[in-house]
């Protein structure tokens, strides 16, 4: 479904990030040590989710017909008291749309697939692999 490979470089917490096709750098930010010189992983967890978010609202809107013009999401995410992750979304479109649309659109941004996914967690396992 989909794949990632990280590699590592001489610089402190610099990492590379591919899927085969594109890349992309991870790092952390200088006051943690890193250099930072790209996402941290933190903002790379709100950056797909503000993938999907862009995406899936856009296709939806294309099939009903609705202009969205310019679409942006804004993300933060923030511990609660519990320890637990907190993500807020501001959605935003240039173009003018009724309640009932932004009421929809709220509602189908609940569903996107990286919504559910993180929502639900997802079962992790990790295996050592060949020297090289």
């Amino acid at each position: 479904m989909a794949y990632a490979r990280i590699i590592s470089t001489a610089d402190n917490y610099l990492h590379h990030v591919s899927n085969g096709t594109f890349s992309v750098d991870a790092d952390e930010p200088a006051t943690l040590g890193g250099q930072g010189r790209g996402f941290a992983p933190f903002d790379l967890y709100l950056a797909s989710l503000a993938s999907c978010t862009a995406i899936t609202l856009r296709i939806y809107a294309q099939r009903k017909g609705w202009e969205l013009g310019e679409f942006h999401a804004e993300l933060r995410s923030e511990r609660d008291e519990d320890g637990r992750l907190h993500v807020h979304r501001v959605l935003h479109a240039s173009a003018e749309l009724s309640d009932a649309q932004w009421s929809r659109l709220l509602e189908v941004v609940e569903k996107t697939p990286v919504t559910l996914v993180m929502r639900e967690g997802a079962r992790i396992t990790s295996e050592r692999g060949q020297a090289g």
